[in-house]
Parts: C-alpha cells; sequence; structure tokens
C-alpha cells in the first residue's frame, strides 16, 4: 500500500497517469513494488533493454522460496495500516516475502491459505471492528468461518483505554484465530493511542518468533523504523511541524449554544501534503488550571523534576505537554486502587460493578480521582509512571491542498461543560481557541487516512452527510472539486440546532451552489421546530432521487458523530435502498456492504 497518493500538484505527472499509478501501486504487495522499482530505474537509464536486465536482477534479489508472511490490517484512521508497513519494510529486510492485505479485501479462501499470519487492527468507539474489518470479524465469528489448523498467527490490537471494551476487536480476533485452529505463535499486544514503542516490541517479538523459517536468516536485519511511510521532510507525531494560527473566528451566531470555530494554520514552506479526507494530528497542551490543580491535590512542587518521554524536565512541563491528565482510564483507576487502599475505589472496581463504574466515571477527570481518594506522600516520578502520554487529537482538514497549499483549514467544537460542581473543558479544543497564539506555535502532522477519498472518477456523483463539525471534510472536498473542474454532481446534507446560528459555512455552500459546484443542498435543523428533525429524516425525504444517484454510481461519505448519528444514517440508507429499490431490509443492507466494499460508501466517525 502506498502511503502518499499521487496528484497532479505534487508530481510531473497528468491528473490521469497519477491517479492510474497510484491505482495501481496501492495494490502492490512490497515484493512487487521492488520489483517494479528495478523496472523502472533500468527503463530510465538503459532504455527498454536495460529494463529487462533490471527486471531479472530484481526477480533474483527476491526469490520465489521466501517464506510468505501475509499482513492483515484493519484500521478506521490508518494508524494500523502504518504499523503493518513498517512490519513488511523489517520482514522482508529478514527475508521474508510479506503481503499486506486490507481486511476489506479478504475472503475465505485466502485466510484459509495463509500460514503465517499478523493481524493489525483497530477498535472502534464501544468495542466495535472498523468499518474495513466488519465482515471479517463477521467470518472469523460465525460458522462459516474456515478450519486454520496450518496458520501461526499474532494479533496486534489497538485501541483506546479510556473507552469500557479497550481493544475489543483484537481481542476477538486473537480468541477466534485459536478457536479455529490456529497456534499463536507470539502473545497478542494490547496498545494505547500512543503504541509505538508497544507496536516496536511486538512486531521484532514476531519476527523472532518466525526466525526458524528463514533458511539461512539474512544478516541485514536493521532497527524498527518507526520514521517509515513520513511524510515529505519526516514531519510526524513524534517530530510534529510547528506551525502558526494565523486566524480563529467563532462560525456560531448569537444566541448558539455551540461555539465552533473556524481555524486558518499557516504550514508554509513545511513540505507537508494532505488530501481531501486526512486529518491534521494536533500535539495539545493540558489546561494550565488543571495542571495547578493536579499538583495542588498531590501536594508536589511545580519544580520539581521528572524524567519523561523529553528527558528530564519540571514536573509542572511534564503535566502540561506529556501526560494524560484529564481523560479517566481503567487502568489508571486500578493502579491508584492499589496505592490508597481504600474500600469504597475497590468496591467500583469490581468486575460485577461496571455499570457503576461507567456511571462514576462519566464527566470526570483525573483530579476527581485525586480529591475523592487522597495518597500521600507520592513522589511526582512515581505519579507520572502511572499517567498515560497525552495523545494527539485529529481534526478533519476542511480545505484542498489544490486550492490552499500553505494553510490547513480546520472546523473545531469547543468544548466546555459543568460537571460534578466542576467547569470542564476539552484538552485540544480549547488549546486551539484559546491559547494558541504568536507565542505558542502549534505543533502538527498530517495523519493520512486512504479510507475517506474522493472518487477516483472526476465524473461520479457524491453524496456527502455531514451534520456539525462532520462537515468540516466536504469542504475540501469541494475545494478540490472545484478546483479540478470536476464534473461530477455534488449533493450535500448538513444538519445542526439553529438555522440562523448554526449554519456553518452558510455563504460558501450557497456560493458554490450558484456556481454549479453544488448540485443539491438539504439542511436539517432539529431545534426550530417542535419535533427533532436530523439528516438521517432528510435522507428518508428524499429517499427516491437518493436512490437514483445510487444507482448512477454515486459515492455515499458521512462523517461525525458515531455513537448516534452514524447507525442513525446507516439504517436511513438501508430504508431507502429497500423501499426505491424493491428489497427486502436484509438485501438493502447486504446491497450496502457492497458499496463499502467498492469504496463508495466510505465513513469517517468518532
Amino acid at each position: 500500500m502506498h502511503s502518499q497518493l499521487l496528484t497532479e500538484t505534487n508530481s510531473p505527472l497528468s491528473r490521469d497517469q497519477a491517479e492510474d499509478l497510484s491505482r495501481l501501486v496501492g495494490d502492490l504487495r512490497q515484493d512487487q513494488l521492488n520489483w517494479l522499482s528495478g523496472y523502472l530505474a533500468g527503463l530510465s537509464a538503459a532504455g527498454v533493454a536495460g529494463a529487462a536486465a533490471a527486471a531479472q536482477a530484481s526477480t533474483a534479489a527476491a526469490p520465489a522460496a521466501a517464506p510468505e508472511l501475509t499482513i492483515l490490517v484493519g484500521s478506521q484512521t490508518g494508524n494500523a495500516e502504518e504499523i503493518a508497513q513498517q512490519a513488511a519494510t523489517k520482514a522482508e529486510q529478514r527475508g521474508f516475502r510479506p503481503q499486506v492485505v486490507d481486511m476489506g479485501d479478504v475472503r475465505k479462501p485466502q485466510l484459509k491459505a495463509a500460514e503465517r499470519l499478523l493481524v493489525i487492527v483497530s477498535t472502534h468507539g464501544e468495542g466495535d471492528p472498523p468499518d474495513n474489518a466488519i465482515e471479517l470479524h463477521e467470518l472469523v465469528g460465525s460458522r462459516k468461518a474456515p478450519p486454520l489448523g496450518d496458520t501461526r498467527f499474532s494479533v496486534l490490537a489497538l485501541g483506546d483505554a479510556s473507552y469500557e471494551h479497550f481493544c475489543q476487536t483484537g481481542r476477538d480476533f486473537d480468541a477466534r484465530l485459536e478457536a479455529l485452529g490456529g497456534t499463536r505463535i507470539h502473545p497478542r499486544a494490547d496498545c494505547d493511542v500512543d503504541y509505538d514503542d508497544d507496536a516496536a516490541a511486538w512486531v521484532d517479538g514476531v519476527l523472532e518468533a518466525l526466525a526458524g523459517d528463514l533458511d539461512p536468516q539474512p544478516s541485514n536485519v536493521v532497527a524498527f523504523d518507526r520514521a517509515a511511510g513520513a511524510q515529505p521532510a519526516d514531519w510526524s507525531k513524534r517530530n510534529p511541524y510547528r506551525a502558526s494560527l494565523v486566524e480563529n473566528l467563532v462560525l456560531n451566531g448569537r444566541g448558539s449554544a455551540k461555539e465552533t470555530r473556524h481555524l486558518e494554520v499557516s504550514v508554509e514552506g513545511s513540505g507537508l501534503q494532505w488530501e481531501p479526507g486526512d486529518s491534521l494530528g494536533v500535539l495539545p497542551q493540558n489546561p494550565p488550571r488543571d495542571v495547578d490543580d493536579v499538583v495542588a491535590a498531590l501536594g508536589l512542587d511545580h519544580d520539581e523534576t521528572v524524567e519523561g518521554p523529553r528527558g528530564e524536565v519540571t514536573l509542572r512541563e511534564a503535566l502540561t505537554h506529556d501526560y494524560e491528565i484529564t481523560t479517566l482510564t481503567r487502568p489508571f483507576l486500578h493502579g491508584w486502587a492499589e496505592l490508597a487502599g481504600d474500600e469504597a475505589l475497590d468496591a467500583l472496581l469490581a468486575e460485577d460493578n461496571r455499570d457503576a463504574l461507567r456511571e462514576w466515571m462519566h464527566g470526570r477527570q483525573v483530579i476527581d480521582v485525586l480529591r475523592a481518594w487522597p495518597v500521600t506522600g507520592l513522589a511526582a516520578q512515581d505519579f507520572v509512571a502511572r499517567l498515560r502520554r497525552l495523545p494527539p487529537r485529529l481534526y478533519s482538514i476542511a480545505s484542498s491542498f489544490a486550492a490552499n497549499p500553505d494553510e490547513i483549514h480546520l472546523t473545531v467544537a469547543a468544548v466546555r461543560y459543568e460537571a460534578h460542581e466542576r467547569a470542564r473543558e476539552g484538552v485540544a479544543s480549547t488549546f486551539l481557541a484559546d491559547r494558541v497564539d504568536d507565542d505558542t506555535p502549534l505543533p502538527v502532522y498530517i495523519d493520512h487516512n486512504r479510507h475517506f477519498r474522493l472518487p477516483g472518477d472526476d465524473d461520479a456523483p457524491m453524496i456527502m452527510i455531514g451534520p456539525g463539525t462532520g462537515v468540516a471534510p466536504f469542504r475540501a472536498f469541494l475545494e478540490e472539486r472545484e478546483a479540478r473542474g470536476a464534473g461530477g454532481r455534488n449533493w450535500l446534507f448538513f444538519g445542526d440546532q439553529h438555522l440562523r446560528s448554526d449554519f456553518l459555512y452558510q455563504r460558501e455552500w450557497l456560493k458554490w451552489r450558484e456556481r454549479g459546484v453544488l448540485d443539491r443542498l438539504d439542511v436539517a435543523f432539529s431545534r426550530d421546530q417542535d419535533e427533532k428533525v436530523y439528516v438521517q429524516d432528510r435522507i428518508r425525504e428524499r429517499g427516491a432521487e437518493l436512490h437514483a444517484w445510487l444507482a448512477e454510481g454515486a459515492h455515499v461519505y458521512v462523517c461525525g458523530d458515531a455513537e448516534r448519528m452514524a447507525p442513525d444514517v446507516h439504517q436511513a440508507l438501508i430504508d431507502v435502498i429497500a423501499e426505491h429499490g424493491g428489497l427486502s431490509r436484509d438485501d438493502a443492507g447486504a446491497w450496502l456492504s457492497q458499496l463499502q466494499r467498492d469504496r463508495r460508501y466510505q465513513r469517517d466517525v468518532y
């Protein structure tokens, strides 16, 4: 899989050539890419004859006898794919023939035939598989699953420990592969949001467990490359670009219950490149008040030195930049219970009390634990060792590189609320809204998402469903299509609370409609009438025309809330397909699943 797709803006190729080449290399295995690289090098240096010789040399360099290694990837945002590519690189350097395969492309015979199988999969929301892993997850959990007696496997599970069902999808695959007869060659690794070190250790462990399959073992083994696949100039979450914020506007009108910001970030001279559908990774800082309150609750000194991921820093620096002190996780609570020795906390953490624990955690942060169950005499170093790293936050990019190559636009809802007699605020959203200025640079990087991409055919119709800040990537989609001169029709469904105060980017949508870039615009403002109306209601109301667009090859995109909106929209699409396509609910669901496999139904939900 190729992580940086070519366009006419980042290569000397025409748009059609760039799309054809990106489509080709995106489906190639690593050994195939190596062969093609040799072929093209020979073609460039010595014409067709030289290319033939280079092809022979490349084939000889990657003998077919090398043991195959299948790496299955299930990912919603791209983290699993990044790890898979890095694992494939190291596996090839050791002498394997790795093949990275998207879970959405795996069929039963291919799964059964895999003798060496690595599974790298994330968990989405509260225990759900990512979209491209749904069908395979259902297959391995069903009676139709193939026997895997000849398969040796290991699983890397990605997740977020703040969720109850942490790494559940990876746990499911691990258990089912064993139940189907597979042999676990290396223990499953469950990775939290700061996964780099754990993933590196897992890759090393897996390849060491498979080393006996290599005869003879090659000597060119190198260290796990965390920078593999990095964007231009190697900017990454470990090495972010220091951007500047040049615009910070409130999009909501007077009287709105929301605070939605339009932010413009200057990345001029950075070399960063992105495509519509990608996200901007932001490395935030914890609010100063939260840092002060945590230090005070512990009875520690801000200036005490601790050893953190950036070396020796003050406690204030570590709690501001390096560690999560807001979001509660179960591992932190269990660790704190060992220190506190409190029966009430022990009871709350009992396995049969999960519902009560979930309710207690809602709206609470680390400071609430420190105050409810104080621990005296705890050293600063011992405290930070119990915290997880402060993870980056991802925001859908709301602008097109083709239209604004030096700026990245974001649409950010500032999170502020009251809970348990304390004012709370979102770490990243209020950092962006309130604390980034000329003296505070913004550390950023590009998070590529190949699962949320414009149609390859500029003439294909496109249906975009994005209530609230979920509309952000569709602003980038339309900017890109306008810049390309794309002929495909575009239809946007947008929803929020009130027409007068919450119609985000209203002028831009209306101008695009006037210019013929946006063909249809349907809106749903839930609080403007007695009965609430949402985007899924508009979808059903426009069902006949929407189904006609689908029949003509339209691509459907959904962005926004994963808990309620995305499932409701999914069901509305099934209802429309069933009613206007003359299908049963089951057949309509299968039809929509086929759209997903064909990359014509893509979701970026969170």
